[in-house]
């Protein structure tokens, strides 16, 4: 998998991730759970920021997660082991060369990976010949489209574009989300469900202001400064003010709101 993570490896991207999983783990996965004795395989585990919450809401699940990077592999087994994780193997590999028999898997949970391959339909495709007959699928994307805000702010909405521009020109999507339900069907998979989930933000939810619009969506596209301006996408003046924006998105008379999309999908049972 040759596709860049637009995002990078720096500690503070990891420190990102985590807060991002912390925040939305009822939203995300409260419909989530394995059944005690199934194998399940986490494609893309990152620095494991889902995999705790995967881990602990199926004990008695066993876990196989992957990912492309190395580095990111042998983070994920430092979360876990903190987190006092015990049925969890980790293992570097890549999605489009999975080292896995067909049929190997229960069930396959997919999270924040499509957005970043240029070829998100032959991933799920890979991963659904791994799928035992009846397995299920679960695919989790976010969608940059879907971020709005008040008030307002067109520089905001800029800066939000840097980000999306330079996940495209890494042959990634940010938009991804909006297409779940047609790439798991074209994948081959059946009985296809999408459902979005929207975390909306105002200052009601002083944990959500902090945790969501300050240190999980403001910090990403913050993250993306130094690389949207040496790629020619923007100047420090434009992107500092939009980031400005993002952050009055955050005070209390301010509103924000953001969808992601979960798609859950079956291995067909014909031979």
């Amino acid at each position: 998998m040759n596709e860049a993570y637009v995002h990078g490896y720096h500690p503070r991207e990891n420190e990102r991730l985590q807060d991002q999983a912390g925040t939305l783990v009822d939203l995300l996965h409260s419909d989530t759970s394995y059944p005690p004795g199934s194998l399940v395989l986490e494609a893309g585990c990152g620095v494991g920021a889902q995999t705790v919450t995967l881990a602990r809401r199926s004990p008695g699940a066993r876990f196989m997660s992957v990912d492309v990077s190395a580095q990111s592999v042998a983070e994920a087994k430092r979360v876990a082991g903190a987190a006092g994780i015990t049925n969890v193997q980790f293992q570097q590999a890549d999605i489009f060369s999975p080292p896995f028999a067909p049929e190997s898997f229960d069930h396959v949970f997919v999270c924040f990976v499509l957005e970043h391959l240029s070829r998100p339909s032959q991933a799920l495709a890979i991963l659904n010949r791994l799928l035992r007959p009846g397995g299920t699928m679960t695919v989790i994307e976010g969608d940059h489209g879907s971020t709005y805000f008040h008030p307002d702010s067109s520089a905001a909405r800029k800066a939000i574009q840097c980000q999306v521009e330079l996940q495209r020109l890494a042959g990634g999507n940010a938009l991804l989300g909006r297409q779940l339900y047609p790439l798991m069907i074209e994948a081959g998979l059946e009985a296809v469900h999408v459902t979005p989930r929207m975390v909306y933000v105002d200052s009601s939810r002083p944990d959500l202001v902090d945790a969501f619009t300050r240190k999980t969506f403001t910090a990403m596209i913050e993250g993306v400064r130094e690389s949207a301006i040496a790629a020619g996408i923007t100047d420090p003046e434009t992107f500092d003010a939009g980031i400005r924006d993002l952050h009055r998105a955050a005070e209390a008379d301010s509103v924000f709101c953001y969808t992601f999309f979960k798609g859950m999908g079956e291995k067909s049972r014909r031979t």
